[in-house]
């Protein structure tokens, strides 16, 4: 059995002692009033820290920045980033300090970070954060985890007693506590490609490959080797996505992370209705980050980090530039791969049907759930009951002059011999529907955490069928009277 710390736990300052130019030093602000709202006991005790140590005053007082633990040195993180496609030449932590890292029962180093501990040098605004946008990343972090996706998660989410005003409107404060295997983005390749000082892009990528891609190491060419797994792992990320129905909302260069796992959750959102062009936030006017378009700006990202990559893979930039680019040019082909093996999953199908098929067989159904609005989870769900004879489920998601075409399809996917137990361990029966989303948020600000832990406790559990009401609502398509879903950053 591991040993399980006390709270405050001893980190080390990897990043800060790395990369002094990549951190700037943060001294959190006190919360007055500190109380734990979520803790996630599991993830502390992967953490080797015992989670009741995080109810007591030390460990809360850690949480919420008041109390440094030793080897911790808080630095806010200086990155840069194309929002929007347009350059920022420096964005930085602006509300957020990474208090330093701390090894997992397996060894493996995470980033501890606090977001919402009070301004950096880089604040763009006063550098808190409120109970609703901080209680949303926990959950929707514990959701992608489960469903399989490489995510960041909360470790803990504190309210800290101090009001905020946004727009008029007072709101609870709070800090989130999140761990990562690092919070290496994009834009921290772009601003360390910006410096002068060669031997910080050169450190940065040692660590990286450190950290996330040991395998470069030993590769003749260690940059152009991270380069190519980078671009893997994220065709990988984007299918899993698409494969999830979830919407990401803002993918800047400075909200991706070269490790693979997503990070800021503010904006996003899960599809009910499938549209490809579905755009939930509420700062996306023209659908740059829409669902269908997310291969396309992740590819888009992947040419900007390439380009920051340049000074490492040749010493003449326009060869580098040329090498990079031929690196991110194998994006479409090995994401085409494994969105083919994600869908794979999804329609039950043995590896020994092959690729094409597998390709057309979901396209085809993509291209009648588009065409009728079917609701994206439910459909999914409800292949499992047609592989074992019974398509009423399917059937009864399209309108009755549909259903022949349907019928069309679901007689050729199921002569490639579905797989019912294959499709049930792929397809969630809950998930993150965003009305009930928003409403466990709405009451967990009035105080009432009550749904908030249970929709927690199912979104953990996605692949099973509860029979609880909430879990009927998650199941069920959303009713006709909720409103159109808009997200919004929370900053």
């Amino acid at each position: 059995m591991v040993a399980l710390d006390p709270a405050p736990p001893r980190l080390e300052s990897v990043w800060a002692e790395s990369l002094p130019e990549l951190s700037r030093p943060v001294e959190p602000l006190l919360a007055p009033h500190p109380r734990l709202l979520a803790l996630n006991d599991g993830l502390a005790r992967d953490l080797r820290i015992d989670p009741d140590a995080f109810r007591r005053a030390e460990g809360l007082l850690f949480l919420t920045g008041g109390l440094r633990s030793a080897g911790s040195s808080p630095v806010a993180q200086v990155y840069a980033g194309h929002q929007w496609g347009r350059f920022r030449p420096i964005l930085g932590d602006g509300r957020a300090a990474l208090l330093g890292e701390r090894r997992d029962a397996e060894g493996v180093l995470r980033d501890i970070h606090a977001k919402g501990i009070g301004p950096t040098s880089m604040s763009r605004v006063d550098g808190f954060a409120t109970v609703g946008p901080m209680l949303r990343e926990f959950l929707l972090g514990e959701a992608m985890h489960a469903l399989g996706l490489p995510t960041t998660r909360a470790l803990a989410v504190a309210a800290t007693g101090a009001p905020r005003s946004l727009g008029g409107v007072t709101l609870p404060g709070a800090v989130l506590v999140r761990t990562a295997r690092s919070h290496v983005r994009y834009g921290s390749f772009e601003y360390a490609a910006s410096l002068e000082d060669r031997s910080v892009l050169r450190r940065l990528a040692d660590l990286v490959i450190a950290r996330h891609y040991p395998d470069a190491a030993d590769d003749p060419h260690p940059s152009h080797r991270l380069l190519t797994l980078i671009v893997d792992t994220v065709a990988m990320q984007t299918a899993g996505w698409m494969g999830a129905g979830f919407v990401h909302g803002v993918l800047s260069t400075d909200n991706v992370l070269v490790s693979g796992e997503t990070i800021d959750y503010g904006p996003c959102a899960f599809l009910d209705a499938y549209d490809p062009d579905a755009v939930f936030s509420s700062i996306d006017h023209h659908g740059r980050y829409a669902y269908g378009r997310q291969p396309e700006i992740m590819r888009w990202n992947l040419e900007r980090l390439g380009e920051a990559f340049a000074p490492l893979l040749a010493e003449d930039g326009s060869e580098g530039r040329a090498i990079a680019a031929r690196i991110v040019d194998g994006f479409d082909e090995i994401f085409r791969v494994r969105w083919i093996g994600v869908f794979r999953a999804k329609l039950g199908l043995a590896s020994t049907v092959d690729a094409a098929t597998v390709e057309q067989t979901a396209r085809s159904v993509l291209a009648l759930l588009a065409e009728h609005r079917t609701d994206f989870p439910r459909f999914w769900r409800a292949l499992s009951a047609a592989a074992q004879g019974d398509r009423s489920g399917v059937r009864h998601l399209f309108p009755p002059h549909a259903r022949p075409g349907v019928d069309a399809w679901t007689d050729r996917w199921d002569a490639l011999r579905p797989d019912a137990a294959r499709l049930d361990a792929a397809n969630p029966a809950i998930v993150p529907r965003n009305h009930v989303v928003e409403e466990v948020l709405a009451a967990a600000v009035e105080g009432d955490l009550g749904p908030f832990d249970e929709l927690v406790e199912l979104v953990r559990d996605p692949f099973t069928a509860h029979d609880t009401p909430l879990a009927h609502r998650l199941a069920a398509i959303p009713p006709e009277t909720a409103a159109p879903f808009v997200s919004y950053c929370g900053t």
